[in-house]
C-alpha cells in the first residue's frame, strides 16, 4: 500500500454541487433558491428580531419569567449527608451544631439528612426529616433518630 492508494471511506466525501453554472447544469439561473423574495437573495435571511410579525422571542421573555406557580408556603430544607455528619466528634447531632460547623445554608430552615456515606459509630440525630437509607445506616450502627418539628409524623 502506498500513499497514493489511500482513499476516504465510501460515503465520507460528497461532490460539491456547482450552483448557477448555466441551464444545462441542473442548478442554473435561480440555483435552487426559487424566484425573488428574501430567501432568494444572498446574505443572511433577515435578522433575529424579525419573526414574521410575531412578538420576538427576547421581547417576550420579560413577560414569561413569572410563568408557573411557586407555592408561598413551601418548605426549603438544608440537605446534609451522612459522610458530612460522620466526621463529628460529638455523638449527638442537632441543627444548632450543624449550623455552628457551617453545614447549613440557612440556619432557620429545617434539616434533612440523606444517606450518602457510611456511619461507623452510634450517633443520635435530632433532625426534621431523614431518608430511608440514612435511617437504616444509622440504626445498623446502633444510633437513634429523633424527629423534631411538625415533620415528625
Amino acid at each position: 500500500m502506498k500513499l497514493n492508494d489511500l482513499k476516504p471511506n465510501a460515503g465520507k466525501t460528497k461532490v460539491h454541487k456547482r450552483m448557477g453554472h448555466g441551464i444545462s447544469a441542473g442548478q442554473g439561473k435561480t440555483a435552487g433558491r426559487g424566484t425573488k423574495g428574501q430567501n432568494s437573495r444572498s446574505g443572511e435571511g433577515g435578522r433575529l428580531y424579525r419573526q414574521g410579525g410575531n412578538l420576538p422571542f427576547f421581547r417576550k421573555l420579560p413577560f414569561r419569567r413569572g410563568i408557573g406557580f411557586t407555592p408561598p408556603n413551601r418548605v426549603e430544607f438544608n440537605i446534609v449527608n451522612l459522610d458530612q455528619i460522620s466526621k463529628f466528634e460529638k455523638k449527638e447531632i442537632t441543627p444548632e451544631l450543624l449550623a455552628e460547623k457551617g453545614l447549613l445554608h440557612h440556619a432557620l430552615n429545617p434539616v434533612a439528612v440523606l444517606g450518602r456515606g457510611e456511619v461507623k459509630e452510634a450517633l443520635t440525630l435530632k433532625v426534621h426529616r431523614i431518608s430511608k437509607t440514612a435511617r437504616t445506616k444509622i440504626e445498623a450502627a446502633g444510633g437513634k433518630i429523633e424527629l423534631i418539628g411538625k415533620e415528625s409524623k
